[in-house]
């Protein structure tokens, strides 16, 4: 019984933090920082980079820990909800396709608006940012999900 609790433990610690990594960062911290004084679209766009790139890389590492700990949890022939192991791997779904398939899309946006080639990149929407946000709706879903199930299990 002993390594279940350690399970549920870490699964607990590794979804909420990374659920408070992502709010915080993708709708707070990234959002704000264009309407800082001085803060110009390719200055936001270079610190932005940086910022997604450090977030999805912790992501990723709390994806592989919460795994880890449901293993755990299964290992101990503990009975959880299945509501656990969606949240988790919907979220991580998520992490994947932001990664894979979006950022490489939001790159190439920045890359030009960064170069100031004389485009009008800068005015034009980026859809893969909808895209994105989109995927950061659903992972955030997910981790609630996940948090709710791991908190409510006994």
């Amino acid at each position: 019984m002993r390594m279940s609790t350690f399970g549920a433990g870490l699964a607990v610690a590794a979804v909420l933090i990374w659920l408070g990594m992502v709010v915080a960062i993708s709708f707070i911290e990234a959002p704000l920082k264009f309407t800082a004084p001085g803060v110009t679209l390719a200055i936001g766009l270079g610190i932005g980079r940086k910022v997604f790139r450090a977030l999805n890389s912790v992501e990723g590492l709390l994806g592989v820990v919460a795994v880890i700990a449901v293993i755990l949890m299964a290992r101990a022939d503990e009975t959880y909800s299945a509501a656990i192991w969606i949240g988790v791997v919907v979220a991580i779904a998520c992490l994947a396709v932001q990664v894979i398939g979006v950022r490489p899309a939001l790159t190439r946006r920045s890359n030009e608006v960064l170069a100031g080639d004389g485009t009008k990149a800068e005015d034009k929407r980026s859809t893969a940012h909808y895209y994105y946000v989109a995927f950061e709706l659903i992972k955030v879903i997910a981790l609630i999900t996940a948090a709710t199930a791991l908190l409510l299990h006994e």
